[in-house]
């Protein structure tokens, strides 16, 4: 009898050990019915403050046809822009071609809007180092560190956002019909900013005092299990890996000038979607304060494709600038359309990088239910 091909590691057609499978699709389960009630919430929160899902034909009449055309073309430069970043932080590790942190980007971002709970950030680690020739640890730093990153800047051109565009004066004490103040919006963005830099924080300082890091993981965690405490440690240690281009200005460089870019870019869409739809007295600042909310509202764990998170996350942006009739009135026709092609736009992408990769849907997210395997079962080895 013929013998059974070899399994490689890290081949998503890999058999799957029963305990571990069988312990993923109970998390899996339970992560979809989890993400179920979130969006269930965010309906009721959206009929609650008369916050339209679907506006009113009269106000989507009213957007010319070129808007939603060109904000599809600005949303895949967003995308594209987003993506190349990862290049940069990948070259230290090991040199992957531009082509294919594109595609795997891609990839990632489409798996992100379709699984709960951001499990979709798995799917990037996951692809790059099957054929990157990197750990799947370091890959998954790498991510990590990006969106640190992100966070910070973000946070900070939020703080001076707010600093900068005018708001209602007073603010108002409802978003919509919600009886939630706007005044939760400067709030929540200064304890974003707070957040973010202790991240950067540690980051560093998992970097530059590894063995310090690794000594006081074992130290506090092993309190609890001793063995849970050096498996988290070898994870810490692995993780760093993904952090070498920290002290590097010839990686950093281009991330940070990219960075800019990319978020400048996407503040100028939102703004075109905003005024198009007839949110005529919004500023660029005001756009960046609108983007600004949405990225931290879809930042946290959520349904899949942010619904609700988004559309609420937008409306509580532009309630600080417009008033509440005009929110539930051209501002639903901009949240509808911003929601649908960033959806369609990063679904098309995933789809046309699946098919340069010769990926199936199907393995992409075995790979990443793999990886997350290997990140929940102390004991096992690196990846």
């Amino acid at each position: 009898m013929a013998e059974p091909a070899p399994v490689h590691e890290g081949d998503a057609r890999a058999p799957r050990a029963t305990p571990a499978a069988g312990n993923l699709a109970r998390r899996r389960a339970l992560g979809l019915l989890g993400s179920l009630v979130v969006a269930g919430c965010f309906v009721w929160l959206m009929r609650a403050g008369t916050l339209p899902v679907v506006p009113a034909a009269e106000h989507l009449a009213r957007v010319p046809a070129w808007v939603p055309v060109a904000y599809g073309a600005v949303w895949l430069l967003v995308l594209t822009l987003r993506a190349m970043r990862w290049y940069w932080l990948l070259r230290p590790l090991r040199p992957v071609s531009m082509r294919r942190v594109l595609t795997v980007s891609f990839i990632g971002y489409g798996a992100l809007l379709l699984l709960p709970f951001r499990m979709g950030e798995l799917v990037r680690p996951a692809l790059i180092r099957q054929q990157g020739g990197i750990s799947g640890w370091a890959a998954t730093g790498s991510v990590g560190a990006e969106r640190v990153l992100d966070g910070l800047y973000l946070s900070a051109l939020l703080f001076a956002a707010l600093q900068i565009a005018r708001p209602l004066d007073p603010l108002p004490d409802r978003i919509g019909e919600l009886q939630v103040s706007a005044a939760v919006v400067p709030g929540a963005a200064y304890t974003a900013l707070a957040v973010f830099f202790a991240g950067f924080v540690t980051m560093g300082v998992f970097y530059w005092r590894r063995a310090w890091a690794r000594r006081t993981t074992e130290r506090v965690v092993g309190l609890v299990s001793p063995r849970l405490g050096v498996w988290l440690a070898d994870r810490v240690e692995h993780v760093a890996d993904g952090l070498r281009f920290l002290p590097r200005f010839r990686y950093t460089g281009p991330f940070l000038a990219v960075t800019v870019v990319y978020w400048a870019v996407n503040a100028a869409g939102i703004w075109m979607v905003c005024r198009g739809a007839g949110v005529t007295g919004l500023t660029f600042g005001q756009a960046c304060v609108v983007m600004g909310v949405l990225a931290l509202g879809v930042l946290v764990p959520n349904a899949p494709g942010f619904f609700g998170a988004f559309q609420i996350s937008v409306y509580a942006g532009l309630s600080m600038y417009i008033s509440p009739r005009d929110v539930v009135g051209p501002g639903s026709a901009a949240v509808f359309w911003l929601y649908v092609l960033q959806v369609g736009v990063t679904f098309l992408g995933a789809g046309a990088a699946l098919l340069i990769e010769r990926i199936s849907p199907k393995d992409a997210l075995a790979a990443a239910g793999d990886r997350q395997a290997e990140a929940g079962e102390p004991g096992a080895g690196p990846a």
